[in-house]
């Protein structure tokens, strides 16, 4: 045999010999039993005497001790409820006898003047003292009086105070009217002279268009607006004009006032509805057309 099969056959031999090793310790150790777990003794019944030889302290004594206490306890709470009822009870006889005091005071102090009177007249001591007594024993002794509840008292108060006037007051407590609304002020020529208008309604012309007319006539008089409404090349000023001569013929068959002495004191142009038409366009299409109106109005005041 060569030199390396004699090496393997002796580490053979170490590893079979390192797993008998192993096996047998296994083998050892399932062997051997487990520990058993140790139980805790229930504690024994102690006697009735073995208490207090522990603790030092009869049973009779702390039983005694335990009594005394509650006894004690017992008669503190006795006593705490007697005090309050001769407080209860002693209340209202200690109102009587102040009131018995003072009205016995009253009669001596009028024996007292008695006496000053009659120092000369040994028989008005004698006299007095038995009048004295008289009129104790005949004075009857004073209610106690009862206190009101605040409750009562107060409602009592809020009955007895005045209700609130509507009229404002001042800090001084003097009562104050009420200011009146003031009066609406007018304007110095509606309280002077007249005003007469005339209106025109539905007139088909846009409201930017008459305005642009009413801003030359405003404040001119009626010889100037027909003068400058007839000269005007917008289609509007026709309209206007027509609206001017109206207002003129109310004036003149209403208020008997001369057309020539007026002038326009007022002009507007109010917008009114607007008439929606449509227009035929390419592809198919409609556009609207907004064909507008306004509310023409004329005020005019006789000259100043």
């Amino acid at each position: 045999m060569s030199d390396e099969e004699q090496e393997k056959l002796a580490e053979d031999a170490e590893q079979s010999a390192q797993a008998a090793s192993k096996e047998a310790a296994a083998e050892e150790v399932e062997a051997e039993p487990k520990p058993k777990r140790r139980r805790r003794k229930k504690a024994e019944p102690q006697a009735a005497g073995t208490a207090a030889d522990e603790t030092g302290v009869d049973k009779q004594a702390a039983e005694t001790v335990k009594a005394r206490a509650e006894g004690e306890a017992e008669a503190a709470d006795d006593d705490v409820a007697d005090r309050a009822d001769d407080a209860a009870t002693e209340a209202p006889g200690d109102s009587a006898e102040a009131a018995d005091d003072v009205v016995a005071e009253a009669p001596g102090d009028d024996s007292a003047e008695a006496d000053s009177e009659a120092d000369g007249e040994g028989e008005g001591e004698d006299a007095a003292a038995p009048a004295a007594e008289a009129a104790d024993d005949e004075a009857p002794a004073p209610s106690p009086r009862r206190r009101r509840r605040r409750g009562a008292a107060a409602e009592e108060a809020a009955t007895d105070e005045p209700a609130p006037s509507r009229r404002g007051r001042s800090s001084e407590g003097a009562t104050t009217e009420e200011e009146p609304a003031p009066a609406r002020r007018r304007s110095p020529s509606r309280e002077g002279a007249p005003l007469v208008r005339a209106h025109a309604k539905y007139v088909r012309t846009s409201p930017r268009k008459a305005r642009l007319i009413a801003d030359h006539v405003r404040g001119k008089s009626v010889e100037e607006a027909r003068a400058i409404l007839a000269f005007s090349p917008r289609a509007v000023a026709r309209d206007w004009s027509k609206v001017l001569e109206s207002a003129i013929a109310n004036a003149e068959h209403n208020h008997e006032l001369i057309g020539d002495e007026l002038r326009i004191a007022t002009i507007t142009a109010d917008e009114g509805p607007t008439l929606k038409r449509y227009r035929p366009r390419a592809m198919g299409r409609a556009t609207r057309i907004r064909k507008r109106t306004s509310h023409l109005t004329i005020t005019l005041t006789p000259k100043e």
